[in-house]
């Protein structure tokens, strides 16, 4: 647990607020602070010449307070801080997720189906990880990619919240309402959870969240009488941005996230909906290139982050700006990944030029053909190729059977009905 702050001197003395703002507002501690939005835990050891650290924590939330926004979500009542720092952090994500920046600048035709395909499955896994499950990221791609039925628990909470992400990709641009927020709940808990608490709201006050290592209860949700109340106020603050009240897209879609883990509305499944919820957000507000990176990676890298900007939320008088500063921080992480990625593939662009050359060869056998040359023990199937290009079954064997006419593959019976194909004879004195 974090240690919480000493009680702020709401009657600070005026004249003292003022001396101090003028003397420490362009101090380069207290900058440092603004900019990331530090909570007393932090702020104690830092130094400022003449001045206690509770003067310093007293002044902070002086000028925080006086710039704050509140949100109120039926009986649960937040705070937001917009300073300029977070301004700038969400211009650049503006310019860089939505407006500023369209699909064909970054991806190809092709290459824009394959990246949305890898960051559903990356999102997908990811999201599940960060709530316990655990497989690798290769075996889970895989069974996403060969539509393999799920083994294990946590291979069912992959599929489970790839199909959810799908769900959301389909219907982005809509509202949403109690029952598909229930409907998420279902795809996200589908054979994980007892029948009589999926796609339901919980029916009782005995769901915490629990810190895993100690059994401290470290978050006690509202209770569940309140429920109805606070998801339909949510659903119509989902639904609202009205220009009168109008609050930042991503500001809000990281409130909405907020909302779920602390109203924790289900028995379980609150953290891969809450993501979920985020997500959708997002894409509803035109933010295109969110389905293309897996912010859940990112998460999972930073996940002590990721808790404690809950906690530091719930002990700073719900003042959600730590959350908001958190999942920025991520968005503009997995921006910069994606960035890598893509420049990585397009160095990989000039191998797949010895492929593409090759007369009556698409773009995706030449692919298919590169990936056979990075992997020889490699083995591929038309349901793999239909989920990874999205492209039809017929198309996927179509593409598949030329390559074993002109004998770059071979085609291995697995039963009656299915096979599997492997690098043919002609590969090697082709290409090697």
């Amino acid at each position: 647990m974090i240690e919480k702050a000493p009680k702020f001197e709401r009657d600070f003395n005026q004249l003292k607020t003022e001396v101090l703002f003028r003397l420490v507002s362009t101090h380069e501690v207290f900058q440092k602070i603004e900019k990331e939005y530090l909570y007393w835990d932090k702020i104690k050891h830092l130094k400022i010449i003449n001045f206690e650290s509770i003067d310093i924590w007293n002044l902070v939330k002086s000028k925080r307070n006086f710039n704050q926004d509140f949100i109120q979500i039926d009986k649960v009542l937040t705070f937001y801080n917009v300073n300029k720092f977070l301004q700038s952090k969400l211009q650049y994500l503006d310019f860089n997720y939505g407006a500023g920046l369209q699909k064909e600048q970054l991806l190809s035709e092709l290459e824009k189906q394959q990246y949305l395909k890898n960051a559903l499955m990356e999102e997908a896994v990811f999201s599940s990880m960060i709530e316990g499950a655990t497989t690798t990221r290769v075996k889970a791609k895989e069974m996403l990619r060969k539509n393999k039925k799920p083994k294990t628990h946590s291979e069912q909470m992959i599929l489970n919240n790839y199909k959810t992400i799908q769900y959301i990709s389909e219907h982005k641009e809509e509202d949403i309402s109690i029952e598909k927020l229930y409907e998420l709940h279902k795809l996200v808990t589908e054979n994980t959870l007892e029948n009589e608490n999926v796609g339901i709201f919980r029916k009782s006050n005995d769901v915490n969240v629990v810190n895993e290592i100690t059994g401290e209860i470290v978050h006690v949700p509202p209770k569940f009488e309140d429920l109805n109340g606070l998801m339909n106020s949510f659903v119509v603050f989902f639904n609202n941005n009205p220009k009168e009240n109008f609050i930042h897209p991503i500001v809000k879609a990281s409130i909405l996230h907020f909302l779920i883990g602390y109203i924790h509305p289900f028995v379980d499944g609150n953290g891969r909906t809450a993501r979920a919820i985020f997500y959708w957000y997002l894409l509803k507000n035109g933010y295109w290139l969110t389905e293309y990176l897996s912010i859940s990676r990112v998460i999972m890298q930073t996940k002590v982050q990721y808790e404690k900007a809950y906690i530091y939320t719930e002990i700073d008088d719900m003042d959600v700006t730590y959350f908001i500063h958190y999942q920025v921080k991520v968005l503009i992480k997995a921006f910069e990944d994606l960035k890598k990625y893509v420049a990585k593939k397009k160095k990989e662009e000039v191998n797949l030029l010895k492929f593409l050359q090759i007369p009556e060869i698409n773009e995706r056998q030449a692919e298919i053909l590169y990936k056979l040359e990075k992997n020889a023990t490699k083995f591929f199937t038309v349901k793999e190729i239909e989920n990874t290009y999205s492209v039809t079954n017929q198309t996927a064997r179509t593409d598949i059977e030329e390559l074993v006419e002109k004998g770059f593959l071979k085609k291995v019976a697995v039963n009656k009905k299915s096979y599997n194909y492997w690098k043919g004879n002609k590969f090697d004195d082709t290409f090697l």
